[in-house]
């Protein structure tokens, strides 16, 4: 949530932006209009990857109001199927397989289509109820859109569906939903159970199975989706994670608090700003040494894998990693 009292107009949020060259004068100014609710020029040349507010010193949040004013002024040149392909998450085919009522229950959100078909399987997840489609739909991909009223209308719905299932714990497996758990209390919305993100899931696991682990030793760039700007106590735990499986997270400019967007949408709305920003982004992981570039985000994957192959890395989902760990899958 935007707190203006918290803002200084110190401009840092804006000058170490990515994707707008403003010097401190004028990202000073930019806020200034954001904050009388004008059209900003930043309204138009965000591309919603949240960095601004992990870049805020003092947790005002800025993205909160840009991307509320981007709903207000219209400000992002969406196409229309961009807004029907967001649009279609709700009303996906829905499922809930149920497996063993003492284990954890994985929601895969409506990311199944777009993942791996190994992705999920093996003994992590082994008698797991399963939740997917659009009734487990968590909605904060509208945020891409320059909107920010379809996550508040559908958030208690959100929570009330994932509750029925009558799990204490509940495995997010897209980063978008473990976002959209920490904009609850915002919200005014109490979680009835424990909602654990996919990476602390897959932490906990090899920490309790060590002898399950053969190390990869193998170096890898991470793909960070714009999504774990809300969850930024996970970096750690990831980074505790690679460790387990023996794998390096090379050091690169594009990553943590510098990491970009995958760029899958807004390539198409401002090609010429973002595709060299997307291809310096695969040459920094390449330039690194990584073998293989790993993924959070499916749709990230989907937007990057072609590049990446044509660097000659390999694409990995985050799970598909793990489980060659587990020795359940062959490192490509």
């Amino acid at each position: 949530m935007w707190d203006a009292e918290k803002c200084d107009l110190c401009g840092e949020c804006l000058v170490r932006c990515q994707y707008v060259d403003y010097d401190t004068d004028k990202a000073v100014q930019q806020i200034k209009e954001l904050m009388e609710d004008k059209p900003a020029e930043i309204l138009k040349g965000c591309i919603t990857c949240c960095a601004c507010n992990e870049y805020c010193p003092t947790g005002a949040n800025p993205f909160d109001l840009i991307c509320r004013l981007q709903e207000v002024h219209h400000s992002l040149p969406i196409p229309e199927k961009m807004r029907q392909f967001m649009d279609a998450g709700g009303t996906m085919p829905s499922a809930l397989i149920r497996g063993d009522d003492s284990r954890p229950v994985l929601s895969l959100c409506v990311m199944e289509p777009f993942m791996p078909g190994d992705a999920v399987g093996g003994q992590m997840f082994e008698g797991m109820t399963v939740a997917k489609g659009g009734d487990y739909f968590c909605y904060l991909g509208y945020v891409h859109i320059g909107m920010e009223s379809p996550l508040r209308e559908h958030a208690q719905g959100f929570i009330d569906t994932l509750a029925a299932i009558g799990a204490k714990e509940i495995v997010l497996i897209h980063a978008d939903c473990h976002a959209m758990m920490s904009k609850m209390p915002e919200y005014g919305i109490e979680v009835p159970f424990k909602a654990t993100h996919i990476i602390e899931y897959m932490r906990d696991y090899l920490k309790a199975h060590p002898e399950r682990i053969t190390p990869l030793n193998r170096k890898i760039a991470y793909q960070r989706p714009c999504a774990s700007r809300h969850s930024g106590e996970i970096e750690p735990i990831l980074d505790e994670m690679f460790e387990l499986i023996g794998v390096e997270r090379v050091d690169r400019k594009y990553d943590r608090e510098s990491a970009q967007c995958c760029g899958s949408l807004f390539s198409r709305i401002y090609p010429e700003r973002i595709k060299p920003m997307i291809e310096a982004n695969i040459r920094d992981a390449f330039d690194a040494g990584a073998e293989a570039m790993v993924f959070l985000c499916p749709l990230c994957m989907g937007g990057l894998a072609k590049r990446a192959v044509e660097k000659g890395m390999k694409p990995v989902f985050i799970t598909q990693l793990v489980r060659m760990a587990l020795g359940e899958l062959p490192f490509p």
